[in-house]
């Protein structure tokens, strides 16, 4: 079951296991104060480029290592 993100007009961030046909449903608000919950787009790291979430090394990394040499790529 995916993982979704839904926030508050202030700010608040909820964390909700849905199914995907539930994902825009309405979320109640955990605390009772009313507040609307919408989905919002999630960023995370996948670890997609080397397992190193997205650090990649092409030529001079920013990380002040040459290509490899931190172990992201």
């Amino acid at each position: 079951m995916p993982l979704y993100e839904y926030e508050a007009e202030d700010g608040t961030v909820v964390e909700l296991l849905r199914p995907a046909k539930d994902a825009d449903k309405p979320v109640p608000d955990p605390e009772g104060k009313g507040r609307v919950f919408t989905r919002k787009h999630s960023v995370f790291a996948s670890g997609g480029a080397g397992g190193a979430g997205g650090h990649v090394h092409t030529g001079s990394c920013a990380c002040g290592k040459r290509q490899g040499g931190c172990g992201a790529g």
